[in-house]
């Protein structure tokens, strides 16, 4: 049994890609007045603050897709895929066989005490271990085997969705309401964001109220 942190990793946009994608949001929201001719290197400041952040047309940000990769326990899976916007691949545990993949990997709680080398919890993950491994020795199937498997399985999942999206997601998911588990990688996206791709994400602050989120431009 291995306790793993989770854990993320931006893999679209590239880190020196951001202005880049701004520049390609500023091309594809010019031509809806055909002033292509007027784009510079460096216009995108001043037409993405005029254009998207002050006039609010949030719609030319689809243009721009990111993928992220996170490696988080299942339990925040299921909070992930309910943001049906977005495209999925998650790690299917009716396909893979743990028994082959060795130590499982699992992520402790963070919203109770330091982890503990002898509690409860490491019980139950010990047991449900042995137990998956023992039916798969007994001739079960993974797809069936996994029945035994907890919501603190780590799994890894990419997730895709255009920009207008990802910012969503994270007025939705840094918020004070989001789940301990889940803030541990929406707030360091976040961050990480906000450093790849300018202006976008510069007014959302983690830990706000949710209900405040929603009241700012998406």
């Amino acid at each position: 049994m291995k306790i793993i942190e989770p854990s993320f990793e931006i893999l679209r946009p590239k880190k020196d890609d951001g202005i880049y994608c701004l520049q390609i949001i500023e091309s594809a929201a010019r031509i809806s007045h055909r002033s292509e001719e007027m784009q510079t290197e460096d216009s995108w400041k001043r037409f993405i603050k005029a254009v998207v952040l002050e006039h609010g047309d949030w719609s030319v940000t689809e243009h721009i897709s990111s993928s992220v990769l996170f490696r988080v326990d299942r339990g925040i899976t299921h909070e992930l895929v309910r943001h049906r916007l977005f495209s999925f691949t998650q790690e299917s545990t009716r396909f893979v066989n743990y028994d082959k993949k060795g130590s499982f990997e699992f992520i402790y709680p963070s919203g109770v005490e330091q982890f503990p080398t002898n509690s409860t919890w490491c019980a139950a993950m010990d047991y449900a271990e042995k137990a998956y491994l023992q039916l798969i020795k007994d001739g079960w199937r993974p797809q069936d085997a996994r029945s035994v498997l907890p919501n603190a399985l780590a799994a890894t999942i990419e997730v895709t969705g255009n920009l207008r999206n990802w910012r969503h997601f994270l007025l939705m998911r840094t918020s004070k309401e989001t789940h301990l588990d889940f803030r541990l990688v929406t707030i360091p996206l976040l961050e990480e964001f906000k450093k790849r791709i300018p202006l976008l994400f510069d007014d959302i602050q983690p830990g706000a109220r949710q209900i405040d989120n929603m009241k700012l431009p998406r």
